[in-house]
């Protein structure tokens, strides 16, 4: 009973994390801004680390079910 909310959890994590990273990679890509008055740098970075946080925590959660 308690595998479902980590399974949607896992779930939500992961596609938020994998949504992020490949819209991040193709602004990167085509030299477009990740974030508007922000360093190109620091805001792809953040961005990355962040997509990287939301796999991770979607793999935890999809190995606790």
């Amino acid at each position: 009973m308690e595998s479902g909310p980590a399974i949607f959890a896992g779930l939500v994590f992961a596609l938020f994390g994998a949504g992020l990273l490949v819209w991040t990679t193709a602004r990167v890509r085509h030299g477009r801004p990740v974030a508007h008055g922000v360093s190109p740098v620091a805001s792809a970075t953040a961005a990355a680390v962040a997509a990287v946080i939301a796999l991770v925590l979607g793999a935890w959660c999809l190995t606790q079910v």
